[in-house]
């Protein structure tokens, strides 16, 4: 049914994802296929360990899908998660029809499949074997980013008033992941209603303009004018949890369009903010971008509560990023 944000027309039911002989992980959208993978995994591990194995449909060899599928020395029951399914080459398709005639009833095979048409006789054959099928529909307009965020919070136990789910979606933007980790950072953090307060006090106009200030000074080396916004914020009343926020989400977004470099991908980032990480980029590489994610971790956590200074634990992070920007 079109109009109205363009709803889309399969129920997202990743979330429902269980343990199976064989499973269908079905949809464009990356992260929910993870998930829906993730929550196979865990509720199998509720019962004792469990070895994981994953095989790239697209690079597959010929006779891996038996191995791995076979029982380990000590007889534990296994996954086995067949990635990429919708690259899926001529070996993987032969051994997979083959498997899925007689599947091992004690290990789990999950199928993990992008949507595209390459191997619909073995969809349709999953189908036919009666193989659960969950679907994972690419988040690609404002309502079913709503709708993701709404049941973020839900699940999480945390339902958040709908004013407050718009005033986020709105701040942090497109990514699916963005929103996810927003919505992880708000349940964590806040206590009693999520509500608009919530929301503005860490992820304000575009989220928080003082932490976004703060950031954009320490990744372009700037440690005076950033150590400087700092100080000026703590001195005001700001929490320094959302200031850490915003610096990691930018540290994210040089990372993302770091990974991103010659390979066309859909960032879901607005223009301004890829050209605005391509610029910084330029005082950054692979393993100081990974120094700046440790050193932004252990902050979080000292505000969070390891730490009696956490005015000072942000300092350190902010003196830390301007430092390896700075190279």
């Amino acid at each position: 049914m079109a109009g109205r944000g363009q709803r889309s027309q399969v129920e997202p039911t990743w979330h429902r994802a269980a343990p199976a002989p064989l499973v269908l992980v079905h949809g464009k959208e990356e992260l929910l296929r993870a998930r829906a993978v993730e929550r196979i995994v865990v509720q199998k591990r509720a019962h004792g360990e469990v070895q994981v194995t994953r095989l790239d449909a697209a690079g597959y060899s010929r006779g891996s899908l038996v191995s791995a599928t076979s029982p380990s020395l000590f007889g534990e029951p296994g996954i086995v998660v067949l990635e990429n399914a919708g690259a899926m080459n001529d070996d993987f398709l032969a051994d997979a029809l083959a498997y899925v005639t007689a599947p091992d009833p004690d290990c789990v095979v999950v199928v993990v499949h992008d949507g595209g048409q390459r191997g619909k006789k073995l969809l349709d054959t999953l189908k036919q074997a009666g193989a659960p099928r969950y679907d994972c529909p690419k988040i690609d307009n404002e309502r079913a980013r709503l709708d993701f965020a709404t049941g973020e919070f839900e699940r999480a136990g945390r339902p958040a008033r709908g004013r407050a789910v718009k005033a986020l979606v709105d701040a942090v933007g497109d990514d699916v992941a963005e929103i996810a980790a927003a919505c992880a950072q708000l349940v964590s953090d806040v206590e009693g209603s999520i509500d608009e307060q919530a929301v503005a006090r860490y992820y304000g106009t575009r989220v928080n303009a003082t932490g976004f200030a703060v950031a954009d000074a320490a990744i372009a080396g700037k440690e005076a004018e950033a150590i400087a916004l700092v100080r000026h914020a703590l001195a005001t009343g700001t929490d320094p949890v959302p200031l850490v926020a915003a610096l990691a989400m930018k540290v994210r977004q040089l990372i993302k369009v770091g990974a991103s470099r010659g390979r066309g991908v859909d960032l879901k980032m607005a223009p301004w903010q890829v050209e605005q990480a391509r610029k910084a980029l330029a005082r950054w590489d692979a393993e100081r971008l990974a120094q700046a994610v440790q050193a932004l971790a252990r902050a979080d956590a000292e505000i969070k509560g390891a730490s009696r200074a956490p005015g000072f634990a942000l300092e350190r992070a902010v003196r830390t990023v301007a430092s390896l920007a700075s190279g």
